[in-house]
């Protein structure tokens, strides 16, 4: 079992020098979504690259910044620059900003990701509430981070995402008029995008998006006793669902496109919990 307090007690004794206060709510940029920053009153950044063994990230709209802001009288972590699995780090590494997270004392996280649509009722521009996930993929390296977890922390998933949160999601849409789908992401290691041979696979076993990060942070939250939320964006039709070659710019202009519906669910989120 890897020891993440261990691992990352310098990380979190350089912070803890820096951070003007404890944050309550934990949010986590995902692709193209990294404007939100920008949005609230930002308190202090603190870029990544100067904490200890803080990895680098190296995806096109993920800054490495740690941003304590303030917004409708709530402490936030915004965290720009995700740390994906495919970029060949390992998952203990992948969940840096969680452990901060709630080491920081954050009760509630928001995950927000760039996905591709499975189900034939979405498109691009739609944003989804996940109410569920499927991670069969990465089961064995949860396992290397959790160990064998208590009777305890198992019952933290039987409310994963948390009903609540949740709810308090469709209600920010309710009365910011958005449209929020629901349904399940399914996550993949990456790198490459999917087959379309992988997709119908998919579909069969109840995904209605696909993509490559959320669910072993969403894991590891509610294993650490925090309230999970998650939003996809989507971003593009999944392989085979469309005839056009899926590319890493189209999620960007896609995501550029809804982030004014982003910024406002968001906003509402916050104001809400």
């Amino acid at each position: 079992m890897i020891d993440l307090n261990a691992k990352y007690e310098n990380v979190l004794a350089a912070l803890r020098t820096q951070i003007p206060f404890e944050p309550e709510i934990c949010i986590v940029l995902g692709s193209g979504l990294g404007d939100f920053a920008d949005k609230v009153e930002t308190v202090k950044s603190i870029p990544t690259s100067s904490l200890p063994n803080y990895p680098k990230s190296t995806v096109q709209g993920h800054n490495g910044y740690l941003h304590f802001a303030k917004y409708a009288g709530k402490k936030l972590l915004i965290v720009q620059g995700r740390i994906h699995f495919y970029e060949g780090y390992k998952l203990s590494e992948c969940l840096i900003p969680v452990h901060i997270a709630a080491k920081l004392s954050s009760k509630l996280i928001l995950l927000t990701n760039a996905a591709g649509g499975i189900n034939p009722n979405f498109e691009p521009g739609n944003l989804m509430l996940i109410n569920s996930f499927n991670g069969i993929q990465i089961k064995k390296e949860i396992t290397e981070v959790l160990g064998l977890a208590s009777l305890d922390a198992k019952n933290n998933f039987l409310d994963f995402p948390s009903k609540l949160f949740n709810n308090r999601i469709k209600q920010a849409a309710l009365e910011e008029k958005i449209i929020l789908k629901e349904g399940v992401y399914f996550f993949t290691k990456g790198p490459s995008y999917e087959t379309p041979a992988e997709i119908k696979m998919m579909q069969k076993f109840g995904g209605d998006a696909v993509g490559m990060s959320t669910y072993h942070e969403a894991v590891y939250a509610s294993y650490m006793k925090m309230k999970v939320g998650a939003i996809s964006c989507i971003t593009n039709f999944a392989a085979g669902l469309s005839p056009t070659k899926l590319t890493h710019s189209e999620v960007m202009e896609t995501a550029e496109l809804v982030k004014k519906d982003f910024e406002r669910l968001v906003k509402k989120v916050i104001e809400l919990v």
